[in-house]
């Protein structure tokens, strides 16, 4: 018997609650995420009609007029747009060249090791600095790049070469920030998931090429990678929709006006606009541009993954 549309949803109903009476205590412990996500993620949504406002603080909101996309054109007319947009780019493309591929390499490493104790020093060692703040992280950079007292400088001095003031050398900067906050702090961390993939690999798959006569490299190369390759897709696709996303806490405690020229993004754009200049207009129209460039980002991944890899996030 054919039912109808009405019938179908009303079935559907019927199911739903059902279900939600059956497992209410699941759906309880959900409500505290939902909760959560509508505050912080949905609730600010309402104030991005601030990019196309003449915003007051005294008139609010609501007060404020509409002004369309001035706010656009002044930010990409503007002297920081070009500077702003190609530093951003650079540490992205940087990340993604340098950090992304460093806790898979880490992983593959730890899953080579045949002494139990030992990787599981080294997995823990790895992932402990991914806990310790980024204001502790940048102050750990600052004492050991230090002129006068930093161990990098002690170590090129006796070696013979010069104290140089590397947080003040723009050629520098991108280097350590990769290095310090990308690699050293989130690679242990970062190795996590991909540990959990090769967990999940079929050993007879090592089992058949061992009998083949394939060597470590080879089963890595033949084996280990093709097997996690969904897992690597699924990453590549987040850390893709966080290309414009660098992380601007960990640069505003490590730039200063002499490195603005290769350090300054358009996150620390929308941080000087907004709070220490009050032009919230004109931060927030920067941070949605970032934002829809983001969003812009992850579809044309995710459509890729898709296409070579018949993996995607939807």
């Amino acid at each position: 018997m054919i039912l109808e549309v009405g019938e179908l949803k009303a079935l559907l109903v019927v199911t739903i609650r059902k279900h939600v009476v059956q497992e209410w205590r699941l759906y309880l412990l959900l409500i505290p995420f939902l909760a959560w996500y509508v505050l912080f993620m949905y609730k600010p949504m309402y104030g991005l009609q601030i990019a196309f406002k003449d915003f007051s603080l005294f008139k609010g909101i609501e007060g404020s007029a509409w002004v369309g996309l001035e706010h656009f054109k002044q930010f990409f007319n503007g002297p920081y747009f070009g500077r702003t947009l190609k530093n951003t780019l650079l540490l992205s493309v940087y990340q993604l060249i340098f950090a992304f591929p460093a806790p898979i390499v880490l992983a593959l490493l730890l899953n080579e090791v045949r002494n139990r104790l030992f990787q599981k020093f080294v997995q823990t060692f790895t992932y402990l600095p991914h806990f310790i703040s980024i204001v502790v992280v940048a102050g750990i950079v600052t004492n050991f790049l230090a002129p006068s007292t930093g161990i990098v400088n002690s170590i090129l001095q006796l070696l013979g070469g010069e104290k140089l003031y590397f947080l003040t050398k723009p050629e520098y900067f991108r280097t350590i920030y990769i290095i310090s906050m990308d690699i050293w702090k989130e690679m242990g961390f970062g190795a996590i998931v991909y540990i959990a993939a090769l967990a999940g690999v079929n050993p007879a798959l090592y089992e058949a090429a061992k009998i083949d006569g394939a060597g470590r490299f080879q089963i890595i190369w033949n084996v280990t990678l093709p097997s996690i390759i969904p897992t690597i897709a699924i990453m590549l696709i987040l850390k893709i929709g966080q290309l414009m996303e660098v992380g601007y806490e960990a640069i505003i405690l490590l730039y200063q006006p002499a490195t603005y020229e290769t350090a300054d993004v358009i996150s620390t754009y929308v941080y000087r606009s907004g709070l220490q200049e009050g032009q919230y207009d004109l931060a927030t129209a920067a941070g949605l541009f970032n934002a829809s460039v983001s969003l812009l980002l992850v579809i044309m991944a995710n459509r890729l993954s898709k296409k070579l890899t018949d993996t995607g996030l939807w």
